[in-house]
């Protein structure tokens, strides 16, 4: 792999634990330089994020998680510096959807590889970017993608789907699949 492929990582305080550490260390570990940022925040800033698992409930349960430490600067990005984009999930989403500068980020991306995860399509739908587009998300997401006009893929948890460039995945014991398929679509060859 070329040196400085550069990935975009999205953060916010109580983005989903596994969904932020997971892929930024395994796409690292392959290769490729993450940045990941949130708005208002620098470089060397944290956020808080969330352990949610699935213990019988109606829904996920949530706990504490880390401190996870950004590793570049909001307001210095340049995306045309990035092939792809990584949308983790959580309960940032719901709040980061609502600022401007996050939608216009992610929509530079339009054109490029992006990964998402669980609740990070709630970024992608309030961005306009799913219609017509066959993908995954937590299952308490799919009215929210039928809205926007995309078709919710009701997969295992364990698995991901691939519509053109776009890896959406329902949750994080799906990151196999999610990270096997979105390396493919970033064109990585990853060989032990």
């Amino acid at each position: 792999m070329p040196d400085d492929i550069r990935l975009l990582m999205l953060a916010g305080d109580y983005v989903e634990d596994y969904e932020i550490m997971v892929p930024f260390q395994a796409l690292t570990m392959v290769g490729y330089t993450v940045d990941v940022v949130s708005p208002g925040k620098k470089k060397g800033d944290t956020v808080l994020t969330a352990i949610h698992d699935f213990e019988g409930a109606q829904t996920y349960s949530e706990k504490p998680g880390h401190h996870f430490t950004l590793t570049a600067d909001f307001d210095a990005v340049t995306t045309d510096d990035y092939i792809g984009l990584v949308v983790p999930g959580g309960r940032m989403p719901e709040y980061l959807r609502l600022d401007p500068e996050v939608i216009a980020m992610v929509q530079a991306f339009a054109d490029r590889p992006i990964a998402c995860i669980c609740h990070g399509i709630q970024i992608l739908t309030a961005a306009n970017m799913i219609k017509g587009r066959r993908v995954s998300a937590y299952p308490a997401c799919r009215p929210e993608v039928e809205i926007a006009g995309g078709t919710y893929a009701d997969i295992p948890v364990t698995d991901a789907v691939t519509d053109d460039q776009l890896v959406t995945a329902p949750a994080w014991p799906a990151h196999p699949a999610w990270l096997a398929q979105f390396l493919k679509v970033l064109g990585a060859s990853v060989s032990i």
